[in-house]
């Protein structure tokens, strides 16, 4: 690549490679992804959900769920659009070559289909990302676009440096370099998973993008702060350590609590508790408000779930109202 991307391989980012590549390895020795259809579902709506809302789309996971199965929902039918558009992108997007801009392209046509009249081309003119009133970022001028995202392809094909620095580098050039008139974001993230998943499968299915939505005015002052020195060094340790948060999340329920009990749960209640189970883990407790975040719930039906879990054992609640806490039945 005639202009190779501008990045340091710090302490941190070997730390962080060498930690999720460990993780990966477990996880596809157990291959719990390969047997749980559901499990890789939910995630996979989960990435949907949290990387349109990123752009300030308002479906909840809920919501995206029952747009994905065909039921009519009450909603903005631009951002009912934008869910399906997104969900097809992220369904085919194995089918494509991480390293082809006409695939790159076809990629961004299923992601705004119907949504810009541009789909599927790279911009014709100018462009600016603001903050408020403030321009932030200036893309490149179009007429390098072409040229730009082909060295960039071309310099990820041959590049030696592990598959998880490339592809946060991917994120961060498709970002700096802003080679579209709108989807931008989403198909940063997109690339990202496709190049981690055509390196190990397994990245399909975990929800990278949920991270970056709960992290995220860190993921967009991270990346202000890349995009002003072209150095992507800091997003590629914020992607890194958001990837190990999301693998560190990640947990088959079966392991955790005994099927005795996970018998006793009704179906809706065991797939409530494996979207939150990984985050008691990691984090100790959760409240009302992170279980509706993480699985799409209304803020209602998650305190019966929360309470139908402390009835069977299997979680313990302390505190009272908004300060509520829930943490797993240490004598399970």
């Amino acid at each position: 690549m005639s202009n190779a991307p501008k990045f340091t391989i710090t302490t941190n980012i070997t730390n962080l490679v060498a930690e999720i590549s460990e993780k990966i390895g477990q996880i596809q020795g157990k291959k719990e992804y390969e047997r749980n259809l559901h499990l890789r579902k939910v995630n996979r709506l989960r990435s949907i959900q949290s990387s349109t809302a990123i752009e300030g789309n308002s479906l909840s996971l809920e919501q995206i769920t029952d747009v994905i199965n065909g039921r009519r929902i009450i909603g903005n039918p631009r951002e009912i659009k934008k869910v399906r558009n997104a969900y097809d992108a992220y369904e085919h997007a194995l089918t494509l070559n991480p390293y082809k801009v006409a695939d790159f392209l076809y990629a961004h046509k299923m992601m705004t289909a119907e949504l810009v009249d541009s789909a599927g081309k790279f911009r014709s003119g100018n462009v600016g990302v603001f903050s408020g009133k403030k321009v932030v970022h200036i893309g490149a001028k179009p007429e390098y676009l072409l040229s730009l995202m082909t060295d960039l392809f071309k310099w990820a094909k041959s590049t030696k440096e592990h598959p998880l620095i490339k592809s946060a580098i991917m994120h961060f050039e498709i970002e700096f370099i802003h080679p579209f008139a709108d989807g931008n974001g989403r198909m940063g993230r997109l690339w990202q998973s496709l190049v981690l998943s055509t390196w190990q499968p397994v990245f399909a299915w975990i929800p990278v993008e949920t991270i970056v939505y709960e992290n995220q005015a860190e993921y967009y002052a991270v990346l202000g702060r890349a995009e002003r020195t072209a150095d992507s060094t800091e997003f590629i340790e914020f992607i890194l350590s958001a990837i190990l948060r999301a693998i560190n999340e990640l947990s088959n329920i079966t392991e955790i609590i005994p099927e005795k009990i996970t018998e006793l749960l009704t179906k809706t209640q065991r797939d409530f508790l494996t979207n939150i189970i990984g985050f008691i883990q990691t984090n100790g407790e959760i409240d009302n408000y992170r279980a509706q975040l993480l699985t799409g719930k209304s803020a209602e039906m998650t305190k019966k779930l929360l309470a139908a879990l402390v009835a069977n054992k299997v979680l313990i609640a302390t505190g009272r109202t908004k300060g509520r806490k829930y943490k797993l039945n240490p004598n399970l």
